[in-house]
């Protein structure tokens, strides 16, 4: 549905946007007159600035018109210039290295920015960021146990964030916010380097992926408005951006070894540079270990390569090739009275999880002048996952040891996105268009059947031995999906500007395949034995529109203000897979609503940053689960159309810069953060019974996320504490949890993390203690695998890596 009129109307009234008061430039080699991305750029006396990206480009606020700014590679070789501000004038500075070494003052400042986070310019790129709720991590600064991708860490300066925690290594990330699920970041586009990851961006857009963060310089998130420009999800965007070549060697090796708790160990190790027109950056991960349960070991092996050659100054093409193969054991879930006797205990010795995942990306980028860009990006996957085991919807049934329950599903997609962006001048105020299109094609396929009875991982189907197994089913699922989107910055004066944009889709969708309704009698003796066909296409199209607005009435503060459309279509997921803890909904369908942002944020004289909103999320349709009672006089889970809800909040971060604001002197670094969330829910509307004005699942009412990170000379600690409040995991807001134990509440829980490192020369060793005082809790209610039903969060784990980079 089209955003009223009114809505709009009532936005611009009620809110003023700003337009960026901000240094631009490029920043170039003398010798080989090629962008240089991933150099940090200081002023002498306010200290850093900022990072150029992987174009060269780099922006920041400043208050004086003469300054000396220093560009510090990688390597810590520098420029150093001399520049008179000229507002609007962008900036070219060529890269001239010099070999006489910094101060170690400077080398410090270089190790450890004073905020772990950052705000993306009006526009990046060919991308439009403005009057959008958009936040940049700066990984290496979070401190975080980077071997384990431990989210809690990495994610610790996000508000709102809702985070599954049950995994010791790292190898999924499982993050959702305002009311959204977080399995498998299912709500949110999540991308690489600008392109697409998860498995099937409508039919499954679920990611088995993550990248690792050792590998990572950033990781952007733009809520809600994300759904303009990247897709339709209600999360919005999750960009992780790969760190990029090194800009002038033509080798630079680090390696990573990391020893930890339950046999953990891993190995990064990545190549980079930069000779004449050609850079790159690979890596390779190895990740194993035994898990915090009985029967989940794991062993992991993740690969990357990203080779850019610039064809001139002013065009470039890059490949990309990731892959990643992991075989775990997975423990299974836990019911209620299971957790409070032993929360590690296991009582499933044969359930195996296996992915293989190959991505592949072809980019090319094309500047014709200042004001002008163009880019295209081919993407596709190829991938396969395999999810073997006994499942029962009594998940402390001892397993029988006979037949296992085996699904396997394969993932082939390409996709095509183009880009053009234009600054330009409108009525003699600046602007900027944003136009692009989007196709993509996808083709997967979902088997499910019986496995061995063996204990092995063992992914080969069973028919002949098991030809009258219960839950069998075989679909594809061709999917078409073209898209059309433009956003245009307009700004009315320097401190005001619009951003109107929308997005129109067209989608197919498809299920062509079967299942078997298998019925036995009490002896085994097969009844009924019958295979439905089933073929449904499902086509589709509509426009999502919104408006960004933003103002900026000092220098230190902008106040902005999103709306925007949103859309989810179901998944195959959710009408083609038997799950013996839940029934499915016949009549389920697509998700729809819009997001509201509205917020004030800022940097205050380099000592505070801050970010307070607040936001409004409609959702109409939601799906969920509830209760009902079924032919038979039991109550099962249900997975459907729930009714529409509102979820409503306040989400703040400040970030202090304690060292700045007491003065301290150039040995001590010294910050504190706040990160908190406040949010409420409730369903509007519902045909089922008792549903209306119950909360919505997935929203703990406090969120909240606090640390203190301190340095001396060359070490650093970082201490943080994270709280999240209870939250329900259905519709009808059930307490007590059932047999499955995929429904009931999951109970408040604080977590404290402490996290150290020391440099010295080209060395770095990492030590750190996750779940500091050893609390026993959990935050996940799984109604598949890993599960079905509670698992648990890992005891208390430590770590120590030792980082080596020539």
């Amino acid at each position: 549905m089209i955003l009223k009129g009114f809505k709009l109307f009532l936005l611009l009234n009620s809110c003023i946007a700003l337009g960026q008061n901000t240094i631009s430039g490029t920043l170039i080699s003398q010798e080989t007159q090629q962008p240089m991305g991933q150099v940090k750029v200081y002023d002498k006396e306010a200290g850093y600035l900022t990072t150029t990206n992987s174009t060269g480009d780099f922006q920041f606020e400043i208050d004086k018109t003469q300054l000396t700014l220093v560009f510090m590679t990688l390597d810590n070789s520098f420029h150093e210039e001399e520049i008179t501000v000229q507002k609007e004038s962008p900036l070219t500075i060529k890269f001239s290295p010099k070999v006489e070494y910094l101060s170690e003052v400077v080398l410090r400042a270089n190790r450890i920015k004073a905020f772990q986070l950052k705000r993306m310019a009006d526009s990046e790129g060919t991308a439009i960021y403005a009057g959008k709720k958009n936040e940049v991590i700066l990984v290496e600064q979070t401190m975080a146990n980077l071997a384990a991708n431990n989210a809690r860490q990495v994610y610790s300066q996000i508000p709102g964030l809702n985070i599954y925690q049950n995994d010791d290594a790292g190898l999924q990330l499982h993050i959702g916010g305002r009311g959204l699920d977080p399995n498998r970041t299912s709500n949110f586009n999540t991308r690489q380097n600008n392109y697409d990851i998860s498995a099937d961006v409508l039919g499954y857009p679920e990611s088995y992926y993550t990248p690792p963060a050792e590998a990572l310089a950033e990781i952007q998130i733009v809520r809600g408005a994300a759904s303009l420009q990247y897709g339709t999800q209600f999360g919005g965007l999750v960009n992780f951006i790969t760190k990029a070549p090194h800009p002038t060697k033509p080798l630079e090796v680090v390696t990573r070894n990391t020893l930890g708790s339950n046999a953990l160990y891993t190995n990064f190790t990545s190549l980079s540079g930069t000779k004449n027109k050609l850079s790159y950056y690979a890596f390779v991960n190895y990740k194993k270990g035994n898990g915090f349960r009985e029967n989940s070991a794991f062993n992991a092996t993740n690969a990357f390569a990203n080779i850019i050659y610039k064809i001139n100054e002013t065009t470039e093409i890059s490949g990309e090739f990731t892959y990643l193969n992991y075989l775990a054991q997975q423990a299974g879930g836990l019911s209620d009275t299971m957790f409070a006797e032993n929360p590690f205990q296991s009582n499933r010795t044969r359930n195996w999880f296996e992915l293989n995942w190959l991505l592949y990306n072809i980019k090319f980028k094309k500047q014709w002048n200042k004001n002008t860009r163009f880019s295209l990006n081919l993407f596709g996957l190829d991938a396969q996952r395999r999810a073997l085991g006994f499942r029962s919807n009594r998940v402390d049934q001892v397993d029988p040891m006979e037949e296992r329950d085996l699904i396997s599903g394969d993932f082939k997609n390409i996709g095509l996105e183009s880009r053009f962006l234009n600054k330009y001048t409108l009525f003699k105020k600046k602007a900027v268009l944003l136009l692009g299109t989007k196709i993509y094609i996808s083709n997967n396929t979902s088997e499910q059947g019986p496995g061995s009875e063996t204990a092995d991982a063992n992914f080969n189907f069973q028919y002949e031995q098991y030809p009258n197994y219960t839950n069998q089913s075989n679909y594809n699922y061709p999917n078409q999906n073209t898209s059309f989107f433009g956003e245009n910055i307009l700004y009315l004066n320097d401190k005001i500007s619009l951003t109107p944009g929308f997005r129109y889709e067209i989608i197919r969708t498809e299920s062509d395949g079967f299942y078997k309704q298998i019925n036995l009698d009490a002896a085994g003796n097969t009844i009924l034995n019958e295979t439905i066909q089933e073929q449904e296409v499902k086509k589709r199209s509509f426009l999502l529109m919104g408006l960004g607005v933003s103002y900026k009435p000092l220098d230190f503060l902008e106040i902005y203000a999103n709306i925007s459309e949103n859309y989810r279509s179901v998944t195959f997921s959710d009408i083609s897979i038997s799950n013996p803890a839940y029934a499915i909904n016949p009549n389920i369908s697509d998700e729809s609503g819009t997001t509201l942002d509205f917020g004030l944020r800022g940097k205050l004289n380099e000592i505070l940053s801050f970010d307070v909103s607040l936001f409004n999320l409609n959702y109409n349709d939601r799906i969920g689960f509830v209760q009902k009672v079924t032919a038979f006089g039991n109550v099962k889970s249900e997975r459907g159309n729930v009714g529409d809800a509102v979820i409503y909040g306040l989400e703040s971060l400040l970030d202090v810069d304690l060292k700045r604001l007491f003065n301290f002197n150039d040995n001590i670094s010294l910050n504190y953060f706040l990160n908190t969330s406040f949010i409420n829910s409730e369903y509007t509307q519902s045909e089922v019974p008792g549903i209306e004005g119950k909360k919505v699942e997935f929203v703990p009412k406090t969120n909240i996320k606090t640390g203190l990170r301190m340095g001396y000379q060359d070490f650093m600690l970082n201490l943080q504490y994270s709280y999240i409040d209870q939250q329900y995991t259905d519709a009808s807001n059930a307490i007590d949890s059932n047999l499955s134990g995929v429904i009931g509440q999951i109970p408040a829980y604080a977590v404290f993390d402490l996290s150290t490192a020391y440099f010295y020369k080209k060395f770095k060793v990492e030590f750190g203690i996750n779940n500091l005082f050893n609390n026993f809790y959990f935050t996940r209610r799984a109604t598949g695998y890993p599960g079905p039903g509670i698992i648990p969060s890992a005891p208390r784990t430590s770590y120590v890596t030792l980082q080596l980079k020539i």
